[in-house]
């Protein structure tokens, strides 16, 4: 708890500090606001490191094509809107609009060229989803979407969203999924932080041109049997983190992985 402490603290003051010294950024190029956002995810993974005792893994870089692709990732923490980032040449995030309009961060979104999606608008929202993807893929950007739409707990049953389906349909690009395990070390709703590796694997790309019903089938079981991999990875190390309800269920229909931390009392 102290450790969770001291970390959030450090990073909610760098986070605001950083926004607010260097305002003068939103008037530069982009490229400049972009290495301060690289530089942010990096200083937050330090102090993560350092702090909580949380490292970080990267597997399967080596899978991420060239030039414009569509990088779907598995979303579990907040972790995941920052530490991706640095690992990317200049990726776009699809974001909710409503973050736009936050003083300081929503400015910088925009400066970043971020793509808003506004899911009150459906129809309308999704053309204009689909018409600035292209316009950020044209530039050679990465874009980035989280299939799931929101967060989802370790071990949680997926809930992908159409939104994928349609950006992989209109924007003929490689797809290249990403499985990490974040949100057991940064829990979401959550205070506390735990010591650990959070691992971020890029799995291997899907073509473009697929029907939509074998992407979809590919692109969920693709990111999900490796989640349940670095889950079983998680839980069977030295000094697992505590696992949540939705973890410890999967961990039991997998038939494995759970054991080491019931014997060691540290599941929550």
């Amino acid at each position: 708890m102290v450790r969770s402490t001291l970390f959030n603290v450090a990073f909610y003051v760098v986070t605001g500090l950083m926004l607010v010294f260097l305002c003068p950024l939103l008037v530069c190029p982009r490229s400049w606001a972009m290495a301060a956002l690289k530089l942010h995810a990096r200083i937050a993974l330090w102090l993560q490191r350092i702090i909580v005792g949380t490292r970080f893994e990267v597997r399967g870089l080596e899978h991420l094509p060239a030039g414009p692709v569509l990088v779907a990732s598995k979303h579990q923490s907040a972790w995941d809107t920052f530490a991706l980032i640095p690992l990317l040449r200049d990726p776009a995030l699809i974001m909710k609009a409503e973050l736009m309009r936050i003083p300081f961060y929503g400015w910088f979104s925009r400066k970043f060229a971020m793509i808003p999606i506004r899911r009150e608008r459906r129809t309308a929202s999704l053309r204009e989803l689909i018409r600035e993807s292209r316009e950020r893929a044209e530039q050679g950007r990465e874009i980035v979407i989280f299939p799931e739409g929101s967060r989802r707990s370790p071990g949680a049953p997926p809930d992908y969203k159409p939104g994928v389906l349609l950006l992989y349909d209109a924007m003929n690009l490689p797809c290249c999924p990403v499985a990490l395990n974040s949100g057991l070390f940064w829990p979401r709703r959550h205070f506390s932080r735990y010591p650990g590796t959070i691992v971020v694997e890029f799995l291997e790309p899907i073509e473009p041109g697929l029907e939509r019903k074998i992407f979809r089938a590919r692109l969920e079981s693709s990111i999900e049997d490796a989640c349940d991999r670095l889950l079983v990875e998680a839980a069977n190390s030295a000094s697992p983190p505590p696992l949540p309800q939705s973890a410890r269920q999967r961990l039991t229909e997998l038939g494995e992985g759970h054991r080491e931390c019931v014997q060691k009392e540290n599941i929550c």
